[in-house]
């Protein structure tokens, strides 16, 4: 049974009613006041003190978490939570939502943060989770295209939650815990998706650095002048054109369009001044433009262009930032490039070397073909799958005055 059946006969006929939060749930917020921890009193290891940048995708990560002690946490009255809490950040970047998993029950919250905490004999966690998601916090409470500088516990109440079923409890229930398993699955894909996108990033990096590191008395070193040929465009970034036939490389990591070609050749292309200095390289196959403060490498004969591009996307950046004068590097002059050492293998070497690297690459940064289009197709299904569970027709926005 595809899920759009599944949907069709789910929602047919359901009756649903839109209830205020302050209704349905007990709110709640951090801590505010001379209680509020000072960064001296904390500690490393406690009672986790959450705070908005702790809410990464929908959940409570530990990265970066902050602990206070047991005994401050007594002390401080508000903001002690329970599993499955639905958090909102209330001030800053208003309206982010998150849920508390079980790891961080009785944990304690900033007062930019507040708490939800469904009446489960109507409301489930994880439902209240997705409508919020769904609603877009800030519309509900400001109107279409407002913006909210801070969130108040009366405006949180004020939030319209849809119910569905609302005069047969058992099966509002029942429907609320269907739309979660469903919603749930989609999101359980993206993040075993995503964990395995870091898996084969860091396996990409190990073989990268392993295939790519070679000692300096055992084979031969050349300057990159010596086997490639490098120049800049004499294009600048107001020439692009939306509609342009050919690829114009400038100085950003987006690629830009125009209507006419400088270049027809296989080449390396990188950024000579601006944040991407170092960091940004394009690969390139064909006709294509380069803006004047771009450096084009173009390999010859000795080197296979793959494993160039390679080589320098590895030790590039490195390299610049010890024989650079300043500690950052803004600005790239042709010497540096020129005399970037390369290590000199056979072709056939260099060809076993980019066939694996390649495949890495591949796998961990195209939109077309690797772990990345996968996420953001996933990403795509769940959030059309959610409007599609959720888009029930709006309440009316509350009066808050």
């Amino acid at each position: 049974m595809s899920h759009l059946t599944h949907l069709d006969k789910l929602l047919n006929g359901v009756d649903f009613e839109w209830k205020l939060l302050g209704e349905i749930c007990e709110v709640g917020d951090g801590n505010h006041s001379s209680k509020y921890p000072r960064s001296d009193e904390m500690v490393e290891q406690g009672i986790p003190f959450i705070r908005g940048t702790n809410m990464v995708n929908g959940t409570v990560s530990a990265e970066g978490m902050k602990f206070i002690t047991q005994e401050k946490h007594q002390d401080l009255r508000k903001g002690h939570l329970k599993a499955y809490d639905v958090l909102i950040t209330n001030r800053g970047e208003v309206g982010k939502i998150a849920q508390v998993p079980k790891q961080f029950a009785d944990s304690n919250l900033n007062s930019q943060l507040a708490w939800l905490r469904a009446n489960q004999e109507i409301l489930l966690p994880r439902y209240l989770f997705y409508v919020l998601n769904t609603l877009h916090v800030q519309s509900s409470i400001s109107g279409e295209g407002g913006a909210l500088q801070q969130l108040t516990i009366k405006n949180i109440k004020l939030i319209k939650t849809p119910i569905p079923c609302p005069d047969n409890t058992k099966k509002s229930l029942e429907i609320q815990a269907e739309i979660v398993r469903i919603l749930d699955a989609f999101t359980e894909l993206t993040a075993e998706l995503t964990a395995e996108l870091v898996a084969r990033k860091q396996q990409y990096s190990y073989y990268r650095e392993h295939l790519l590191t070679f000692e300096e008395g055992n084979i031969e070193w050349k300057a990159l002048g010596e086997v490639a040929v490098i120049g800049t465009g004499t294009h600048n970034t107001q020439d692009a054109i939306d509609e342009g036939e050919y690829i114009f490389y400038a100085r950003g990591r987006e690629p830009l369009k125009l209507d006419v070609f400088d270049f027809d050749e296989t080449a390396i292309i990188t950024a000579g001044d601006g944040a991407g200095v170092g960091k940004v390289f394009h690969y390139t196959k064909g006709k294509y433009a380069l803006h004047q403060r771009a450096y084009r490498i173009v390999p010859g004969t000795l080197m296979e262009p793959r494993f160039l591009y390679h080589y320098i996307m590895s030790y590039f950046y490195r390299y610049i930032q010890k024989v650079s004068v300043n500690s950052s590097v803004a600005s790239l002059r042709r010497p540096m490039l020129l005399n970037f050492p390369i290590p000199i293998l056979p072709l056939t070497e260099q060809e076993r070397i980019v066939a694996i690297l390649d495949k890495f690459d591949t796998l961990t940064t195209s939109l077309t073909e690797g772990l990345p289009r996968e996420i953001a197709l996933r990403q795509q299904q769940y959030e059309y799958y959610r409007e599609l569970l959720l888009s029930f027709p709006k309440a009316e926005v509350a009066d808050h005055d």
